[in-house]
């Protein structure tokens, strides 16, 4: 399917992962890069937060350059039990993580948060992911791999990291870091999608 939209529609992020989801869409867009250092996570905030004000975090710093246009920012966090698992430094990092989540559930929260200079929605959508318990071997390959080391937890589920888990509850999609159907909604209502339900006649 394509859509047409009213105005520009740009993504806030380069992740080549998020341009996929976001091509899903049918939505015209282009990618801008946020030019943005990310600020650790705060003393007791909740990581769905956080991941939401990350993503604010990035829209806004595109749309001071991207006036008139409407731009979506996203950020995925990897959370459990109040530990956030980020984008690992070093191979030691990874393989620490990976051994962290293997034989247990974790969270995976994507913030998202759309604006046009008027209009902003931010929201977050989380989604329970269940790890197998697997041997240091495979744990050291997929390291290897190098996979694991652009990657928020350090696995890609859309990738090498499907061999880790078991079961999942929720949307698929915001794990790989976008939800693209919360996405399509939320343009829609804002009126973007020309000749959609949001859209003024």
């Amino acid at each position: 399917m394509e859509f047409k939209t009213n105005r520009q529609v740009v993504l806030a992020s380069g992740s080549p992962r998020r341009s996929e989801l976001m091509g899903v869409t049918g939505i015209p867009f282009i990618v801008r890069k946020p030019q943005v250092e990310e600020p650790p996570i705060r003393q007791g905030e909740d990581p769905a937060n956080y991941a939401e004000r990350l993503a604010r975090l990035k829209a806004m710093d595109v749309a001071e350059h991207e006036q008139g246009s409407v731009v979506i920012g996203a950020d995925t966090v990897v959370h459990q039990g109040g530990n956030v698992y980020g984008k690992p430094a070093d191979r030691e990092e990874a393989k620490a993580f990976l051994e962290s989540l293997c034989g247990t559930a974790h969270s995976v929260s994507t913030g998202v948060c759309v604006t046009d200079g008027e209009q902003e929605r931010t929201f977050s959508v989380t989604t329970d992911v269940g790890f197998r318990d697997v041997p240091g071997w495979m744990i050291d390959r997929y390291v290897d791999s190098g996979d694991p080391m652009d990657k928020a937890g350090a696995y890609g589920i859309q990738s090498g990291g499907a061999l880790f888990v078991k079961e999942i509850r929720g949307d698929y999609h915001a794990v790989v870091g976008l939800p693209v159907a919360d996405v399509f909604e939320v343009l829609d209502e804002i009126g973007v999608i020309a000749g959609g339900e949001g859209d003024e006649p």
